[in-house]
């Protein structure tokens, strides 16, 4: 496979993604060359823990942030490539985000329906458009009825699922959330996704949650792992609840991240003998030469 051919099909391309941060002297590589895909309509997870580089994706795929090097593609828009005037535009119309404070997504002095009709005026949607789709979206969300309320008079859980609707407003191609139930306990949070997984059925929008929360793989078909920077392994069901398998990722240099239960139980540490079988690759701890 070509690096032309690498993602071809799909909605966002991570081939080698690099970005380093620099911060007074010490220079910070947050993503080493991460590789990922996700096709058109997909609803997936991303989980790691603090310091992970899921965050920093993030960032990079919502274009609130730079890439450093490698390759970065949303919906054949070239990540690397644009001005920041062009990453302005892309934020407007190509991708919806929201955040974990429910605060940071809705303006306090403006109803709900004035929130989800907001970033549409900005882009020039006409006045009897725009109220008619904050409508049609807050039907879709449950919450027709309050959409003449403000934020305060709002449970946490109704805020997010206004942010999601204003995310929608323009049409993105992608949806973005950043621990979209962070701020919410779980019976809440469980509506939410389940307003997330509503929006990727019914309007066919490719959804990306990001999250530290290990235990949301259940509520989707898949879930991807980063760790150190790289994509580490992936948890795929085929249905969201169903029983999952979980699969290691070998990114496109050939690295792979064993777990690290599985290098203590076996005693793998800094040099390992591979061999390659018929139908399987034998990996064993270098201890000695015949030990299997």
């Amino acid at each position: 496979m070509t690096d032309d051919d690498y993602g071809a099909d799909a909605l966002i391309v991570c081939d080698s993604l690099v970005r380093i941060y620099q911060t007074d002297d010490v220079e910070v590589q947050a993503l080493q060359g991460l590789d990922l895909l996700v096709d058109e309509g997909e609803l997936v997870a991303i989980v790691g823990a603090s310091g992970s580089g899921k965050s920093t994706l993030l960032g990079v795929l919502s274009g609130l942030d730079a890439p450093t090097a490698g390759r970065a593609r949303v919906a054949g828009r070239d990540l690397l490539a644009m001005t920041s005037r062009q990453r302005l535009r892309y934020r407007r119309d190509t991708v919806g985000f929201i955040w974990q404070q429910t605060a940071r997504n809705l303006l306090p002095f403006l109803s709900a329906a004035e929130n989800v009709e907001l970033p549409m005026a900005v882009v020039g949607v006409r006045r009897a458009e725009r109220t008619a789709r904050a409508m049609e979206l807050l039907d879709a969300l449950g919450l027709a009825e309050k959409a003449h309320r403000r934020p305060a008079e709002l449970s946490g859980g109704e805020q997010q699922r206004v942010a999601i609707a204003t995310a929608l407003g323009n049409r993105p191609k992608v949806l973005f959330a950043d621990e979209p139930t962070g701020e919410l306990d779980r019976s809440t949070g469980d509506e939410v996704f389940a307003a997330l997984r509503e929006v990727n059925t019914s309007l066919g929008t490719t959804v990306v949650i990001v999250t530290h929360d290990a235990e949301v793989s259940s509520q989707v078909r898949r879930t991807v792992a980063i760790r150190d920077g790289r994509t580490s392994s992936e948890v795929l069901r085929r249905d969201a609840g169903g029983p999952a398998r979980e699969y290691a990722l070998i990114d496109r240099v050939g690295r792979m991240q064993v777990p690290a239960a599985y290098r203590r139980a076996l005693g793998l540490r800094d040099r390992v003998r591979l061999e390659l079988e018929s139908d399987h690759l034998g990996v064993w701890s270098d201890d000695g030469e015949d030990e299997r």
